[in-house]
């Protein structure tokens, strides 16, 4: 199901899926394990996608709703060249099952900068069942067009614990428990991506971890069959993107009171072009 601006600018809400929490004021976006998808996912989400254009009969696809890079040979065509999008969040639930060998176990997508057809970030917030910390971290997709697609590879980079965690490991105490409060902001400034992540938000001393990334340059870390973003566009996405499918990710579909879902609760969006 997909929700226009029109009807979202109404007020749209949804009392299972997305809703604002009476007592916190959050805006609360939950998905479970197993329903619609998009055409290209298995993954069930909650989520907002981000359109620049005030007309709201442009399409999400269109160059006026989506931005680019300041490298971009035709940038005067798009909505704008950079962008920004902060949040501060927390994540309530994941997924109870699933295999933990498979990354994707457990955790849910908070935050995304979609390109055409890869994504140069997705913010992953992932805890194992019997752990009492979870981990935030960061992945770069590199941009594998055309015949090799095939070779799209996600990088991770850690921000508070530690990705590909399994099923005896230390848990992860300097990461981040449910219902944590959190920040995170991503800014585009001209061909570099770059973001902060701030947690105990509410102490003297919040600790914060900052990263920097030239997304048009490509070949990332060696890789050949990154092309880079330079002659890409993109959009914004946050909300809950839940990674616990019951495909190849073995997450069971037995409902809500099973634990078979994933939730976030978003205090703070705001969203620049």
């Amino acid at each position: 199901m997909e929700i226009s601006k029109a009807e979202l600018n109404k007020g749209f809400t949804n009392k299972d899926w997305f809703y604002t929490d009476v007592n916190s004021g959050a805006m609360v976006f939950v998905a479970p394990n197993k329903a619609m998808t998009t055409p290209n996912s298995s993954n069930a989400r909650s989520e907002l996608h981000a359109l620049i254009a005030d007309d709201h009969d442009i399409g999400p696809y269109e160059p006026e709703n989506n931005f680019v890079l300041a490298s971009h040979p035709e940038a005067e065509k798009y909505g704008a060249i950079g962008g920004r999008m902060s949040a501060t969040l927390s994540v309530d639930h994941v997924s109870q099952s699933g295999d933990h060998r498979h990354n994707d176990s457990f955790s849910v997508v908070i935050g995304q900068i979609h390109a055409g057809t890869n994504e140069p970030l997705k913010i992953f917030y992932r805890k194992l069942p019997d752990h009492e910390f979870g981990s935030v971290y960061w992945n770069y997709e590199n941009n594998a067009l055309e015949e090799d697609y095939h070779r799209r590879l996600d990088i991770s980079h850690n921000v508070f614990g530690q990705a590909k965690q399994r099923f005896g490991h230390n848990d992860p105490t300097d990461g981040i428990k449910l219902g944590e409060v959190f920040s995170y902001d991503v800014h585009v400034v001209g061909d570099v991506m770059y973001l902060e992540f701030t947690k105990d938000l509410d102490n003297k001393t919040p600790v914060t971890r900052s990263f920097a990334m030239d997304l048009s340059k490509g070949k990332y870390l060696g890789n050949k069959y990154d092309a880079g973003y330079k002659n890409d566009w993109f959009f914004f996405k946050a909300g809950a993107y839940n990674q616990c499918s019951t495909g190849v990710v073995r997450c069971k579909n037995e409902g809500m009171e099973a634990g078979d879902y994933a939730q976030t609760s978003f205090y703070k969006l705001a969203l620049e072009h």
